[in-house]
């Protein structure tokens, strides 16, 4: 009986270490930064359906056709509404637009601009001047020809 004790105890704290676990996982920073972008998201790609359903596509009627979403065909019975898919891609590149132009772009140019520059690292190998193979810069003798390499001088 003790043993069958011991074995629940130890299946109870196994348990609850992972649910300590898991309660690290959701409380580290990019979980939550991850939750607080896809209800942005979420939010965002309202605002432009709006924006696209409500205002472009009236815009563009202008030009012809008044309303994408109203434009279907209909074959055997089956509805195909294509209008809807034109909304839904002047959608995502609207979308996909303004993330590259407000987001990335900034965020490139920042990280561009505080990333410290590198110096160029001094080369480690040259070449034998005779036998044109790729030696290390250190050395004196050429280890395919096994001619006397002149001193190495820094360019």
């Amino acid at each position: 009986m003790d043993r069958f004790r011991d074995l629940g105890e130890r299946g109870f704290h196994t348990g609850l270490s992972t649910l300590g676990d898991f309660r690290k996982f959701i409380l580290r920073g990019n979980v939550v930064d991850l939750a607080v972008g896809i209800v942005i998201g979420v939010a965002f790609t309202g605002v432009i359906n709006a924006v696209v359903g409500d205002l472009i596509t009236p815009l563009i009627g202008l030009f012809g056709i008044p309303n994408f979403a109203g434009l279907h065909q209909t074959v055997n019975g089956n509805d195909f509404k294509y209008g809807a898919v034109f909304n839904a891609v002047i959608s995502f590149l609207i979308t996909a637009a303004v993330v590259y132009f407000f987001v990335v772009k900034p965020v490139n140019a920042l990280t561009d601009r505080f990333t410290p520059k590198r110096a160029p690292e001094a080369p480690t190998t040259r070449e034998c001047p005779y036998c044109l193979s790729t030696v290390p810069i250190k050395a004196t003798v050429c280890a395919y020809c096994t001619s006397q390499l002149p001193p190495n001088v820094p360019s």
